[in-house]
This record gives C-alpha cells, structure tokens and sequence, in this order.
C-alpha cells in the first residue's frame, strides 16, 4: 500500500472513473478522522480540524489553499472561530477520485508542518 500523501494529483477529466468500493476500502484506514460523506447525491470526503482560537484556523485554511493551488485541486472550506471544515470530491466527475484520497492524505500532513 502506498502512503497517500507521498502521491500526486493526477488532471482529471470529465468522464474519469470514480473510486471503486474496494478503493476507498483500502484509503479510508489511510485517513484518520475523515468521513465519507454524501452531499446532493454526491460522495465526498470530509474533516473537521480543531484550533485554539480564529487565527490559527485561517492560518491552516491559508495553507490547505496554497496546497490545493500547488495541486491544482480544489476543497471546499469553512473556517470558523476554532475550526475548519475541510471537504474533498472532484466537481467534474461528481464524486470521488483518487486524488480526494491523496489530498485529503496531504491535508493532514499540514498539521505536522505546523
């Protein structure tokens, strides 16, 4: 099994295949605190980080998007006082690709950056 985070995102085109079941059976155990969810009929992988106070919040939210733009992949964020809600899916496929997987990988890694 390779380490998710040691990966990097692929171009995803319209019309890429979604992760199979046993896909994500086998990144899910990779992702600690990641919930899979479905929003819209569309799965996606979610995580909420706890922070001390508002700054440190959008100082992790300022690093998930320099890391999405150097990925060129993209999550929705919510940052809020003490927390942030970071969600992955690929909007051109409607579902979960492989790369969700790695830069879900990625983004906790960042914490270890810190």
């Amino acid at each position: 099994m390779t380490d998710l985070t040691h990966k990097t995102c692929e171009v995803c085109r319209i019309g890429a295949p979604l992760v199979t079941d046993a896909e994500i059976d086998e990144f899910m155990p990779q992702l600690r605190g990641w919930e899979l969810v479905e929003t819209e009929g569309i799965k996606r992988l979610q995580k909420t980080f706890k922070f001390s106070n508002f700054e440190e919040a959008l100082s992790f939210t300022d690093k998930v998007g320099a890391l999405s733009e150097q990925e060129n992949h993209h999550p929705a964020i919510l940052t809020e006082w003490g927390k942030v809600t970071v969600t992955w899916w690929s909007h051109k496929i409607k579902g979960l690709h492989v790369n969700d997987f790695i830069m879900a990988s990625k983004t906790d890694a960042l914490l270890k950056l810190s």
